[in-house]
């Protein structure tokens, strides 16, 4: 990497020092740590609250999904899910990560110059996904029986659906980035975690109460990416000045400054976005479409219960930018140690419950599901790892570092890849889960590893090790409670959610608790007294 992408860089290489396009009142020497993680609070909080509505609405998805075609339709349509996904993420050659990265940096409006950005990163993904939506729509035909299987009368009609919506995935996917970084979170939160987490669910449902079949089906998850599309256009222009004079043609050091961060996160993207989804197809390919169904549903209760760290992160990613680009270490560091104890203490309840009450979950699905428990349980412990040391991912590529970031999701990749060919024909859908699991494992403590050099603050703090030991202790009570009284099915989960439940409104009545959470309603409103229960500033060094 270059000086120019690096987090102690002041300035990107070639061009001159910008007022970032969020916070722009802020000045760059008077940003403390304290002042950070109050904003930071603040967003984290928007971006929680519409990730738990993602995936509630999510979760209806998959058992709209699951109840509505069976294993070997579900099997079938979460293929063609992740046939999209990870053409997308292939397609988007790291933009979306490099407008999140230098849209801060720049100035918005008319006379600024963020507008010169849209060209360099819409143009190349754009036609990339051309080529990529042409040729996958003329081999659909000799696609479809190798990945959704011969027993699909109409697959290869849902596989040219699918590869021809991939531009318009890709322009969504860009746009929401740049959404992201020009307007409040509230605007980001309302397209990403409301408009298409509620659509698809209802359109796909209605289609599958009309016995519209897969292809009505896939048609319905698509949609809905269309209007999010019309919407970001909409809600971009404004603060870019588009069609306002606006200038719109790069200089050649906005393409070489841009392209040099992006490249690398190209691949690192497709490997993040396709994780689950290079699974399920590996499933299907070598183990068949009933036991990709079945990954696809315990991948779906996996993916919800890391909502609250991708609304987390999404948050926070253009401030961290700003930051990591000032060269304010210890600030963004104390973002990160804020947001991963809110992250754990959200994320590890759900993950411990799924490996516990596995069962219960999947019955939900139906009982043709619940031979995926045990994949279920292998996943759900591996995501204590991956949420328990945070967004270190975003510490990397928001300070520049993509081709780090790439390191560790290739040796994250190569882990998933090489046990899945040796796992999933033997053990189908739970020899998929320890593949995974191992890739999680490994990328999420190379990336970490990788971090804390960069960043060369503390990411890890006494804080977090006692909101992790006393998650553990709580609902490991509740679910040993549950396990006694009804088993690891419907009824044990419901006794382990009622202990979980009285006990948090037990801790209400301690005034330790009642004065942390009065501390972090200060800093979410951004009150005259938020500074007396932030954390330190940016000028001491860790805590």
């Amino acid at each position: 990497m270059t000086a120019a992408t690096r987090p102690s860089a002041g300035a990107d290489e070639g061009r001159p020092t910008h007022t970032p396009v969020e916070d722009q009142a802020a000045s760059p020497t008077g940003d403390t740590g304290s002042a950070e993680t109050r904003r930071s609070a603040r967003s984290g909080v928007a971006g929680l609250l519409g990730a738990a509505t993602s995936g509630l609405f999510g979760f209806v998805l998959a058992v709209v999904i699951t109840r509505g075609y069976g294993t070997t339709g579900a099997g079938a349509f979460f293929a063609a899910i992740g046939v999209v996904t990870v053409a997308t993420a292939i397609c988007t050659l790291g933009a979306e990560t490099g407008l999140m990265w230098a849209l801060p940096r720049r100035t918005a409006g008319p006379r600024g110059d963020a507008a010169r950005v849209l060209p360099v990163a819409l143009i190349p993904p754009l036609l990339t996904a051309l080529v990529v939506a042409g040729a996958g729509v003329l081999a659909a035909d000799a696609l479809a029986p190798r990945l959704l299987g011969n027993s699909l009368t109409n697959g290869e009609a849902l596989l040219t659906a699918t590869f021809a919506a991939v531009p318009v995935v890709v322009a969504m996917t860009l746009l929401l980035a740049a959404l992201r970084c020009v307007r409040p979170i509230r605007a980001y939160v309302g397209v990403q975690f409301l408009l298409l987490p509620v659509a698809r669910p209802v359109l796909v449902g209605a289609a599958a109460l009309a016995g519209g079949g897969l292809l009505a089906g896939m048609t319905g998850w698509l949609v809905p990416a269309a209007l999010a599309l019309l919407a970001c256009l909409t809600l971009v222009a404004g603060p870019l000045g588009l069609g306002r004079g606006a200038a719109l043609r790069p200089h050649r050091a906005d393409w070489s400054t841009f392209w040099r961060f992006a490249l690398p996160r190209a691949a690192s993207a497709a490997i993040d976005a396709g994780n689950m989804w290079i699974g399920v197809l590996l499933t299907s390919v070598l183990a068949g479409p009933s036991d990709a169904g079945v990954f696809g549903a315990v991948g779906r209760y996996v993916l919800a219960g890391q909502l609250a760290m991708q609304g987390l992160r999404v948050a926070v990613s253009p401030q961290l930018s700003r930051l990591l680009g000032r060269g304010e270490r210890a600030a963004a560091a104390a973002v990160h140690r804020q947001l991963t104890t809110w992250g754990l203490v959200l994320s590890w309840p759900v993950y411990l419950l799924l490996a516990v009450f596995a069962l219960a979950f999947l019955q939900l699905f139906g009982p043709e599901f619940t031979a995926g428990v045990p994949a279920m349980t292998v996943l759900a412990l591996a995501m204590l790892v991956n949420t328990g040391v945070g967004n270190v991912q975003s510490l990397l590529l928001m300070g520049g570092r993509s081709g780090l970031h790439l390191v560790a999701t290739v040796a994250g990749l190569t882990v998933t890849v090489s046990l899945g060919l040796w796992l999933i024909p033997r053990y189908g859908a739970t020899g998929a889960a320890v593949a995974w699991a191992a890739g999680i494992a490994t990328e999420n403590l190379t990336a970490a590893g990788f971090a804390r050099s960069v960043v060369r603050e503390p990411l890890f703090d006494a804080a977090m090790v006692r909101a992790a030991a006393a998650t553990i202790a709580g609902v490991g009570l509740a679910a040993g409670a549950g396990v006694l009284v009804g088993g690891r099915g419907l009824p044990g989960l419901a006794v382990a959610l009622a202990v979980l439940l009285t006990g948090c409104v037990g801790m209400l009545t301690l005034p330790r608790v009642r004065a942390g959470i009065r501390g972090t309603m200060r800093q979410i409103r951004g009150g005259d007294n938020a500074a007396a229960a932030a954390p330190t500033s940016a000028s001491t060094r860790g805590r």
